[in-house]
């Protein structure tokens, strides 16, 4: 699409992430990923990526306030922390190509980091000159802020000022680097050379405040509503999908970086809000951008208000600015692109996971590693990872098995039906090998509920058990399970307080058969 259509997608998610956004760094926007997926299903076509965002932030919406936003807390730690490091590698690489002043670089990262080294040779001079400079003025400002004193009131009023003044320095150090470089880059241009690739120019003016259009205009008659959504197809489902794991994502991975929480039933509130009011102005669809995030972050926003500034300075922009903008060099923006992602990459939580939990480091590679080739699918195959271990945690519950005179079956969590047929096997196989077979107690203390397969699986391990001779009896059932089992009304169901009782009870019951 033209390129204002970026801008236009640029302001509206910032005003409205302000008011229902909670997440203090969260920046949206247009991003790479959701514009490549915008770009298989708009065809091109305006209208059709401005519809687009229109019925996915319907959808978003309907998300938030059905409180769907739990499905988002299957996104786990590992899954966040190998998305963030992934993608700090992949954005700053991304921005080489403009420190180095080459163009027609290929977007995916294995054939980029090829082309870029191929290709090294034609670096530009100028741009790699001001992109380094840019890149070690940023480091330089941002270690002095994180090691400046703080002013004590005792101190000369020269003092105080110069602290000052090198903490605003060092807090707008990316407004400050962008403006120099702009300033070096006009210098050049007015002496009648230019060493470096700027900005360019960018159309002015705002967009018009209208709802988006349902039908499309075409040479040979229209396209209506229902031909329109019968295109996009699976987009409908993706677009959204892809932009609410985005921005819950970069919302968590920022959140738990600075100590805070965020509610994800107000981000798809916050996401669909905005792409639905973003659709009015002929904005795409917008989600979470982890780039301008952790601009904001580093620049040291303290509230989402700081949106407020992001949006009008993007409308400030579209009226008046877009030709300044013409001479600010790539490799400056690139540089303050690459100061902001780099502190994402956590190498220490590779050897932490591997200290901690084995097991958790097979989501986070995953994640690590297929976001490599697409973030969209490296996230999506985290979390499904991650939902197989889960799933597989439920369906392989520990159980502890203690033989005595009867056999103490202990389940550690609660009991779910895929986890019924692993009990009835675990009880069987103990109780019947024994020499000789044993009855058994099954210690109910840590199940908090049980849903009907479980029940059936019961009644079907109580027959067995009775077929060999055998009785089964509970103890420590809480509440919810005790009315659960009773109502179901087990043949042979008997349960105790305790497993004292129930082991007195199998014990005279043993023994009386056996005596029989």
């Amino acid at each position: 699409v033209p390129l204002q259509y970026g801008l236009y997608s640029s302001f509206m998610g910032c005003f409205v992430y302000c008011f229902l956004g909670t997440a203090k760094d969260v920046t949206m926007g247009p991003t790479a990923i959701m514009s490549l997926l915008v770009s298989s299903y708009a065809f091109h076509e305006p209208v059709h990526a401005v519809l687009l965002a229109f019925l996915s932030g319907c959808i978003q919406l309907a998300m938030g306030l059905l409180h769907l936003g739990f499905l988002l807390d299957f996104i786990s730690c590992p899954v966040i922390k190998g998305f963030t490091s992934a993608a700090s590698i992949t954005i700053a690489f991304n921005q080489i190509k403009n420190i180095l002043g080459l163009q027609g670089i290929p977007r995916q990262f294995f054939l980029q980091v090829y082309e870029t080294l191929r290709r090294i040779g034609e670096t530009r001079a100028g741009d790699a000159v001001l992109g380094l400079t840019c890149l070690a003025a940023l480091a330089g400002l941002r270690a002095m802020k994180s090691h400046l004193p703080q002013a004590a009131p005792t101190e000369p009023l020269a003092v105080r000022i110069s602290c000052l003044i090198v903490w605003i320095s060092a807090t707008a150090r990316n407004a400050l680097v962008v403006l120099f470089a702009g300033l070096v880059a006009y210098s050049f241009q007015v002496m009648g050379s230019q060493p470096f690739r700027l900005t360019g120019s960018i159309p002015q003016g705002l967009p018009a405040f209208q709802p988006p259009r349902f039908s499309l205009a075409v040479p040979n008659g229209t396209v209506p509503f229902q031909s329109m959504v019968q295109d996009m197809g699976v987009g409908l489902a993706v677009v959204p999908l892809m932009g609410l794991l985005e921005t819950i994502a970069i919302a968590k991975a920022f959140a738990s970086q600075n100590g805070y929480r965020i509610d994800p039933d107000q981000e798809l509130l916050a996401l669909g809000v905005a792409n639905v009011l973003g659709s009015f102005v002929s904005s795409y669809p917008i989600t979470g951008s982890f780039g301008r995030t952790a601009v904001n972050a580093q620049s040291g926003v303290c509230t989402p208000a700081g949106g407020l500034v992001t949006g009008a300075l993007v409308l400030l922009s579209l009226a008046y600015l877009t030709s300044l903008f013409y001479y600010i060099p790539k490799a400056a923006l690139a540089a303050v692109i690459i100061s902001a992602v780099v502190p994402m990459f956590d190498a220490g939580i590779f050897r932490t996971l591997w200290r901690v939990k084995r097991l958790d480091f097979v989501p986070l590679c995953v994640t690590f590693l297929l976001c490599f080739w697409e973030v969209q699918y490296g996230i999506v195959a985290g979390v499904l990872v991650s939902g197989i271990l889960l799933l597989y945690s439920i369906a392989r519950p520990p159980i502890k098995v203690s033989e005595g005179a009867v056999l103490l079956v202990q389940p550690g969590s609660s009991l779910h039906f895929p986890a019924v047929e692993h009990l009835r096997d675990s009880v069987c196989s103990r109780a019947l090998a024994a020499s000789p077979p044993r009855s058994v107690i099954l210690d109910c203390c840590h199940i908090s509920s049980i849903d009907y397969t479980v029940v059936v699986g019961l009644a079907e391990l109580l027959q067995e058990l009775h077929s060999h001779g055998l009785s089964l009896a509970f103890c420590g059932l809480k509440d919810p399970v005790l009315q659960v089992l009773l109502s179901a009304e087990l043949e042979g169901f008997q349960h105790f307080p305790s497993r004292e009782e129930a082991g007195e009870a199998l014990g005279c019951s043993a023994s009386d058969e056996g005596g029989s």
